[in-house]
């Protein structure tokens, strides 16, 4: 047994789980006229119910004492003090001080961070001023139009994901593209759309050695060259986000327009960081100061506010309830927003890459589920193609349902049958329909007889399946700011629960290795390297493809 699944909290929750795993919350809220009240939370902007899950009093109270007993409180505090949660780099995991509004010292290694944040913060505000403004100028002396931000992971998804959430916001004059595959077409694609005496490109690498983010940044530059004629003209054209200040030179890049982060920032955790350089050139100062005031509302909710009433450890402690024990082995992420439509792909990164580990601090295998599959879409879209497996497939998949309640659209009744579908979906999900139910209906349309029964088993779902539903006062910088930072907590939580490294991704390290290697074989300069005989087969294939058989 591990150190987890031999915790007296553990064993308490599975004498309870067969206690409570048939109760169906119909039952609960007709039993419990005030359950939605009691089993809901704000926080600022955000309102969450939670009424629509599988559990009761006692499960919260001895999901909180699991909770305790791994000592959830005091690794909290330990992610603020800067203490060095990730083991295995030896590193902090810091990225709340990337949004520390206080200015309270947080120190690493004796050191308080918050000169070098401010530091950073401050020359990222003069350029994007520049750049807005109109003052910074292309090679051919004209204001920037088009921003193209070229990384990959946390470097790319973040600013991503907050620049649709947010283009209400951004400003008229500049469109933002994004590339991070390396498959060409993209690359190409964006070059056709932009000029290049009017671009700028943002290169967002900490070594400023990742394969598929300088090879897009390289191609950029020949097609700027191309048409510029001039090297010197790449210093006003292209800058940097890394920490290589050797490697960002050579490329072209002035010096004085790279923008620093540390290793304590992870890439998935760095959009608050200068990583979020593109969101500042959009959306301007005062909006990514909102998105980092809301995130540092959401930190001191979390770092403060009891187990109970705190959103993230709520969020978390039912998740742990349906992975663990009722092996529910994913979770749907659900916005009622167009502007939130690459949400479940930031999402999925944040969670999957933090916590799909298989291994605890100490090294010794898990022997419990860890992270669920993250999987979504918008919710609208989703009914009409994933949803019929939610309501009548095999699987337990707990949903978010997140919208906004302002009504911000020019479109007459487009806001009210949105949010209709929110709340239809969450009370069909948790009710179902039972063989009565559909009797009654089918009856009420003409049907008898053999024709009625042969329908009712196909129209009758049993409902019982949780959601989360996540209301939005409105979709604005502040509380997307909150939103996400919800959602990094919530995994650090989990990540404490599972006694696993939340800051860590090894895994990916493998597949990067053996690319070196292949990539020299496709391209000539390695011959026969040794392989599995699938792996042999599919190189050859592709020379015989290229005329490198």
């Amino acid at each position: 047994m591990s150190l987890l699944t031999d915790l007296p909290a553990w064993k308490a929750l599975w004498d309870h789980f067969d206690e409570a795993k048939d109760v169906h919350m119909r039952d609960l809220f007709a039993t419990d006229p005030g359950r939605a009240e009691r089993y809901s939370l704000e926080v600022d902007g955000l309102f969450l119910d939670y009424s629509k899950n599988r559990l009761g009093d006692e499960t919260l109270t001895r999901l909180m004492a699991l909770a305790r007993e791994v000592g959830l409180p005091a690794k909290i505090k330990a992610m603020f003090k800067g203490e060095k949660l990730n083991t295995t780099e030896n590193r902090a995991a810091l990225h709340i001080a990337l949004r520390n509004r206080t200015n309270a010292p947080i120190r690493v290694d004796g050191v308080d961070v918050m000169p070098q944040v401010n530091s950073v913060l401050e020359r990222m505000t003069r350029f994007a001023h520049a750049v807005r403004s109109g003052e910074w100028l292309g090679y051919t002396n004209q204001p920037i139009t088009d921003i193209v931000s070229i990384g990959i992971g946390g470097s790319d998804l973040g600013p991503l994901m907050v620049c649709s959430a947010l283009k209400p916001y951004g400003h008229p004059r500049l469109n933002m593209h994004f590339v991070s595959n390396v498959d060409g077409a993209q690359l190409k694609e964006t070059l056709k759309r932009v000029h290049s005496e009017t671009t700028l490109f943002v290169v967002e690498s900490k070594t400023f050695t990742t394969q598929e983010t300088l090879t897009n940044a390289i191609t950029a530059r020949e097609w700027f060259l191309a048409r510029s004629l001039d090297e010197k003209a790449v210093a006003k054209h292209f800058v940097a986000v890394s920490t290589n200040k050797r490697a960002v030179a050579d490329f072209g890049i002035d010096p004085a327009n790279m923008f620093e982060f540390w290793d304590w920032v992870g890439g998935r955790y760095s959009l608050w960081s200068a990583i979020g350089l593109p969101i500042m050139l959009y959306l301007g100062e005062e909006n990514f100061t909102e998105l980092l005031n809301g995130a540092h509302s959401m930190d001191q909710h979390f770092r403060n506010a009891p187990l109970e009433a705190n959103m993230p450890v709520l969020l978390a402690m039912i998740g742990v309830w349906y992975i663990n024990f009722y092996g529910g082995g994913s979770h749907v992420i659900a916005p009622y927003d167009q502007y939130l439509h690459r949400l479940p792909a930031f999402i999925q990164q944040l969670d999957m890459e933090s916590n799909g580990k298989q291994v605890m601090l100490d090294g010794n295998p898990v022997d419990f589920e860890t992270a669920p599959i993250i999987w979504g879409e918008t919710g609208i879209n989703g009914q009409h193609a994933f949803f019929q497996l939610l309501h009548q497939g095999t699987h337990i998949s707990p949903i978010d349902l997140i919208a906004s309640l302002e009504n911000r659209s020019s479109l007459p009744g487009h806001h009210e049958i949105l949010l209709a579908n929110v709340f239809a979906q969450a009370e069909a999900f948790m009710r179902g329909k039972t063989a009565d139910e559909v009797r009654a209906e089918l009856a009420e349309q003409g049907l008898s007889g053999d024709a009625l029964e042969t329908l009712v088993p196909h129209k009758v779902f049993g409902g019982n399946r949780p959601t989360n539903t996540l209301l939005m006062s409105r979709l604005d910088p502040r509380n997307l700011g909150s939103l996400i930072a919800l959602y990094e907590h919530k995994i650090f939580v989990q990540g404490v629960i599972w006694h696993i490294n939340s800051f860590d991704q090894w895994g990916v390290e493998l597949g990067k290795q053996l690319a070196k290697t292949i990539h020299a074989e496709l391209t000539g300069k390695l011959k026969d390297a040794q392989h599995d005989s699938s792996t042999a087969r599919l190189i050859q294939l592709y020379r015989q493809a290229n005329g490198r058989g």
